[in-house]
């Protein structure tokens, strides 16, 4: 399914980089773990960074039910969330065209409360396991009272872009001819280090498959 974009998700800055795919969307959702979600509190700006999971065509967030920001956006205030990879730096002849290769994707939306039992259930499943998979059927569960001090809030896909650039620098002619600086793309990866246990932990547990799986992936 493609992109269908609207005023506040059409881009004309760099318009070529806009992508058109839906697809395109949720593999930049998936493959990321922190989004900034953004509304207006008191008038002003406010920025809150936080852990997410999808479902579908829907994107979950959770937090205490003693954040502002959460509560805010729970009462179907506009919100915007926006999700960015950092993938190298394009280092140019000219200053001026240093530049970053990224995939980022933007939601604009109004956001609802998930005060159904089941949904917000499967909602902290679906975190959970885009956080930490395989830790939903690991660790103990959540209770009533972890439940009751949980929010969590539900933003639809519907409205959202996506623009990523991968490519090298693009050097003015004039300087390509006079060739007086190195030119290229720094190239920027994450890797998941050695799993390190908590000082409580006994000695001689192993760490489970699904930490030691996703670690080699």
């Amino acid at each position: 399914m493609t992109l269908s974009p609207t005023e506040r998700t059409t881009i004309r800055r760099n318009a070529k980089r806009a992508g058109t795919d839906r697809a395109q969307l949720h593999a930049i959702l998936d493959s990321g773990l922190v989004c900034h979600l953004a509304m207006t509190v008191d008038g002003a700006p406010r920025v809150l960074p936080t852990g997410y999971g999808r479902s579908g065509d829907t994107l979950y967030l959770h937090g205490s039910t003693g954040a502002r920001s959460l509560r805010e956006g729970a009462e179907g205030v506009a919100v915007c969330a926006a999700i960015t990879h950092l993938d190298g730096i394009v280092y140019a002849r000219s200053l001026m065209h240093h530049s970053i290769n990224y995939r980022s994707a933007v939601v604009h939306g109004n956001a609802r409360a998930v005060d159904s039992p089941e949904e917000k259930w499967e909602a902290l499943r679906v975190i959970s396991e885009h956080l930490a998979p395989g830790s939903w059927e690991h660790a103990r569960q959540p209770d009533k009272k972890e439940l009751a001090a949980t929010a969590v809030i539900a933003l639809d896909l519907a409205e959202a872009s996506v623009k990523t650039r991968a490519a090298g620098p693009a050097d003015d002619a004039e300087d390509i001819a006079a060739n007086e600086a190195w030119a290229g793309v720094l190239p920027l990866r994450s890797a998941w280090g050695t799993p390190v246990p908590s000082d409580d932990l006994p000695a001689g547990f192993e760490v489970p498959a699904h930490v030691t799986d996703r670690k080699e992936a």
